[in-house]
């Protein structure tokens, strides 16, 4: 046998967290949900990093007609992850209801655009998340980062992906490991 083969884990409904030292730009000071994560690889979605859009910005494209309220006008969009840029990802609760939606247990993805209209008629899910775009990885990559310690990660908290400040969600994540991303350099080694 030689070298003890561990069974990966696997962190659907968990955070991500990127360390300081993450080599790829696109995930620096990145927090990812994880929608899915199997031996055929995994699909996650940033959750704060603003793409500096708005839900009227979208609602605008796709249908001008609505008359949107401005409390969901002038929610934020999440740039996901960098595939797929221009389509729409929400990350919601409640029930399943919508044409295309992936149940995650705790929360569903929906891809479909009546979400949307919905969510401009106040009929939405309660506690959504809007994010364009995705982060996947291929077969073992996501385990072999993990390995690599490039992300840590931790159960995935309704609050902080819901609730708090997009700039807060990445620290409030690393502190529910009881840990200060400050604290870490990117000079950083293994423990």
């Amino acid at each position: 046998m030689g070298m003890t083969q561990t069974t990966p884990t696997y962190l659907t409904h968990h955070f991500l967290i990127a360390m300081p030292h993450i080599a790829d730009p696109r995930f620096v000071h990145s927090l990812i949900y994880l929608c899915d994560h199997t031996d055929q690889g995994a699909m996650g979605l940033v959750v704060n990093q603003l793409s500096g859009l708005s839900m009227s910005d979208i609602l605008e494209q796709t249908s001008p007609e609505l008359d949107v309220p401005a409390d969901i006008a002038e929610r934020p969009v999440y740039n996901g992850g960098p595939m797929q840029t221009e389509r729409g990802f929400v990350l919601h609760c409640g029930q399943h209801q919508w044409e295309a939606s992936l149940d995650l247990g705790p929360l569903q993805l929906t891809t479909s655009r009546d979400i949307l209209f919905d969510m401009a008629r106040g009929l939405g899910p309660e506690e959504s998340l809007v994010a364009l775009g995705y982060a996947s990885w291929d077969p073992g990559q996501l385990d072999q980062e993990l390995t690599d310690n490039v992300w840590l990660s931790c159960p995935a908290d309704h609050n902080i992906l819901f609730n708090l400040p997009s700039d807060q969600r990445l620290g409030a994540a690393a502190k529910s490991l009881g840990i200060d991303l400050n604290l870490l350099t990117s000079q950083a080694g293994h423990a």
